[in-house]
């Protein structure tokens, strides 16, 4: 069963990871420069990040909104999109911490790999959820088909060729119904991401 708001609390745990970090950034006042701000409108490039600010606390803050504000596993397209969005700006915050003193070298390696680590598994887990339910319809038409193939041919053949169908088409009537149980378990799963991830 997919998680996926247990894999987002898992990713604003990283992301609290660097809250320390960033506050001791922002205490050494590195970009106090009024100019500097009128000139740049802030630490990073304004594609990466709508807040305007030499605290990198104040940008650590919009990555927690935006991961609260994810969409949802449905629009599997847009989650995805705004979870690179999100791994942008975790990467671009980490790397001004690596450029002053405070960052600590046993910080370097664990919150990069484990937060990249979750991003990758909540695409997946959403892209794998939508890809089974698309693999359970498409073999829903096909059964459907092959039953109304036999249905078809019942109407001009032979009485003991017809009793064949009709065995066939109780099988295949028994996949479907299997097929289609299978479906709607899927479908609970993506309605069930859904409200959690809200």
């Amino acid at each position: 069963m997919l998680k996926t708001s247990a894999q987002v609390e898992t990713l604003k745990n990283q992301v609290e990871r660097l809250k320390v970090s960033c506050q001791q950034f922002d205490q050494q006042n590195l970009f106090k420069n009024e100019r500097f701000v009128k000139n740049q409108h802030g630490l990073f490039e304004h594609h990466l990040f709508r807040t305007k600010s030499v605290k990198l606390s104040d940008y650590l803050n919009e990555v927690f909104e935006n991961i609260d504000a994810l969409p949802s596993s449905e629009r599997r397209h847009a989650q995805r999109f705004a979870l690179e969005s999100i791994s942008q700006q975790i990467d671009a915050i980490i790397t001004a911490l690596k450029a002053t003193s405070v960052w600590q070298k046993e910080q370097q390696i664990k919150p990069v790999t484990r937060y990249k680590k979750v991003v990758k598994k909540i695409i997946q887990s959403s892209q794998e959820l939508y890809r089974e339910l698309s693999q359970n319809h498409e073999f829903e038409r096909r059964l459907q088909e092959m039953i109304e193939l036999r249905q078809n041919e019942k109407i001009n053949c032979s009485a003991e060729r017809a009793k064949e169908l009709n065995n066939e088409i109780l099988v295949l009537h028994g996949r479907l119904g299997r097929c289609r149980k299978a479906i709607t378990a899927v479908e609970e799963k993506i309605q069930l991401a859904e409200k959690s991830n809200r």
